[in-house]
């Protein structure tokens, strides 16, 4: 096991693995606290050397690393890569290209959805992963070796599972099958949100134009309060306040006051009265210029019975090709189908999700394909 705490052998490192065709890529980080996480290990394999880096080391600049994950000639893998690229696109300002991430390519080769690290390791390579370091503050040093190798095992194990998968994915002809899934996680939109578009992260009872546009300007509000306090967006304020803040929308201290969900004092804090401006920003806002608040309409029998048909059929189509359901499609999806809307739009209607699933369920709305009990299973057979 190799600790990297200084730019020089970070740099010798770099130089070693770019010249595989592929690394394995995790990190250890903590955000508890914090808006932005905070990075506190990289760990980083190819076939012949694994190795960790600490960022947290004052001798060491993490430019080399950017370098190798801007290099397209090297394969980044990572499982569940969100975060992780979430982190080095945040500190590099580059999201590693090309990129591979086994949670996605196992959906597709039979290990069903959201997969975890520890258990498609064991299906792959029989090895079991030592879970009691789990917990570990990463920012504390230290490190012991036992810590130390736990987290290098998030990294030697992933090469087999990758080399697994890959060839697996080329064998059935599925490589383009998590085309959909791998251009969202190199998309550059992905981790940016953007303060205008925060309130879109809130759930709660919106139903008036004007509700919308106050919720759109504290939620803004709140973001960049988050992010130049580093610190959670619950800790500025909670989403079901925003929502009754939105619903309620106080215009002074004291109207502020008689919220249920603000704390106790809170109405006479410097952030209270920026968070009124915000909610008079809202009052004052075009209503033409918002977006539409979408009611939910209650399906007809026949609707919502076309919908459970297709949920089974899905289901039927995720067994025989040995796939996570939501991959083929999902239950906005099915709705839509259901209704006849915009198929030409949906993922699910085009490509190869069409040719595994899309045809039958036309074929199926149409009267052309129906569904029998036999020998314990639900099967299709086409009228």
């Amino acid at each position: 096991m190799k600790l990297v705490t200084d730019t020089h052998t970070l740099e010798d490192v770099i130089s070693t693995l770019s010249k595989s065709d592929f690394v394995t890529v995790d990190t250890e980080f903590i955000r508890e606290s914090t808006y932005w996480p905070e990075l506190c290990l990289i760990q980083l394999a190819s076939p012949d050397i694994a190795v960790i880096v600490d960022p947290l080391s004052p001798e060491i600049d993490l430019s080399p690393l950017f370098k190798l994950m801007a290099n397209t000639n090297v394969v980044k893998v990572f499982h569940a890569a969100r975060q992780d690229v979430e982190i080095i696109y945040k500190l590099g300002n580059i999201i590693p290209t090309p990129l591979f991430d086994t949670q996605i390519a196992g959906s597709v080769c039979g290990f069903g959805e959201s997969v975890s690290y520890e258990q498609i390791v064991e299906r792959i390579t029989g090895e079991h992963i030592d879970k009691s370091s789990r917990y570990t503050d990463w920012s504390r040093r230290p490190l012991s070796d036992k810590q130390l190798s736990y987290a290098l095992a998030d990294v030697t194990h992933l090469r087999d599972v990758y080399k697994y998968l890959k060839e697996r994915l080329e064998k059935n002809g599925r490589t383009h099958w998590i085309d959909d899934e791998m251009s969202i996680l190199i998309s550059p939109k992905t981790y940016i949100m953007p303060n205008d578009e925060a309130w879109k992260r809130i759930k709660g009872r919106i139903r008036k134009p004007r509700e919308l546009a106050v919720l759109q300007q504290v939620a803004a509000w709140r973001e960049q309060e988050a992010k130049n306090r580093n610190v959670p967006r619950g800790r500025i304020l909670k989403d079901e306040c925003l929502v009754e803040i939105a619903i309620q929308h106080p215009k002074d201290e004291t109207a502020l006051s008689r919220l249920r969900s603000i704390p106790k004092g809170w109405e006479h804090s410097g952030s209270a009265a920026e968070l009124l401006k915000a909610v008079q920003k809202g009052l004052s806002v075009d209503l033409d210029n918002l977006p539409t608040i979408h009611k939910h309409v209650a399906t007809g029998n026949g609707t919502a019975a076309a919908i459970e048909l297709l949920r089974v059929l899905l289901k039927l189509v995720a067994d025989e090709e040995d796939i996570a359901p939501r991959i083929i499609a999902n239950n906005d999806e099915l709705e839509k189908i259901a209704k006849q809307d915009h198929l030409d739009t949906l993922s699910a209607m085009q490509g190869w999700r069409y040719n595994i699933f899309g045809k039958k369920a036309e074929k199926m709305l149409n009267g052309h394909l129906g569904f029998y009990f036999h020998n314990g299973k639900i099967l299709t057979k086409e009228l």
